[in-house]
């Protein structure tokens, strides 16, 4: 049964860095791409940054280029993300997904299998 479990969400002041951690079973990161997605209060979720399984690619959206990094680390089965100078607008609950899809070009919620629970991420001073 695929499973994913995001952690390393919490409370920072603005400017400051958290690293998310997604933890998948059940299946394996070399043939599922990943996907970070985030839903703030009264918003649709939107696509962060997804990784593909093929080739490693990523993509990012445009509001967190050149302060995310997505990542991963095929032998613990773990996607990464990295979130430097974090911004109040950044605050929303953070989920992972799976697709069965092997390259991904742009963060699709419709292309994601599996979801994991989300993890809140809440930049404020």
């Amino acid at each position: 049964q695929a499973r994913l479990v995001e952690s390393g969400g919490g409370l920072v002041q603005p400017g400051g860095s958290l690293r998310l951690s997604c933890a998948v079973s059940g299946f394996t990161l070399d043939y599922y791409s990943i996907g970070w997605f985030r839903q703030a209060p009264g918003k649709e979720r939107e696509g962060v940054s997804c990784i593909s399984s093929s080739d490693g690619s990523t993509y990012y959206a445009d509001s967190v280029k050149g302060r995310f990094t997505i990542s991963r680390d095929n032998a613990k089965n773990t996607v990464y993300l990295q979130m430097n100078s974090l911004k109040p607008e950044d605050t929303a609950i953070y989920y992972c997904a799976a697709s069965s899809l092997l390259l991904i070009t742009q963060c699709i919620l419709e292309a994601y299998d599996y979801w994991g629970q989300g993890t809140q991420v809440t930049v404020s001073s």
